[in-house]
């Protein structure tokens, strides 16, 4: 059987992390930030950890 192949978008998109999670950035920080709050600007900055289950799904498409 071949070998699955690695999803290149979600490669260039995400960090899998020395414990096996997912890091990835938020949405909505690309442009127009000067009528978003700061407490918004602050909070879509910021990357986060993917949630298990679409972890487990992404972890799949990377071949690992």
């Amino acid at each position: 059987m071949p070998k699955q192949k690695t999803h290149k978008g979600l490669k260039k998109r995400v960090k899998v992390t020395a414990t096996g999670k997912i890091k990835h950035k938020k949405s909505g920080a690309g442009h127009l930030m000067s009528k978003k709050s700061a407490k918004i600007q602050k909070r879509v900055t910021s990357s986060s950890i993917m949630n298990p289950v679409s972890a487990a799904k992404a972890l799949i498409k990377l071949g690992k």
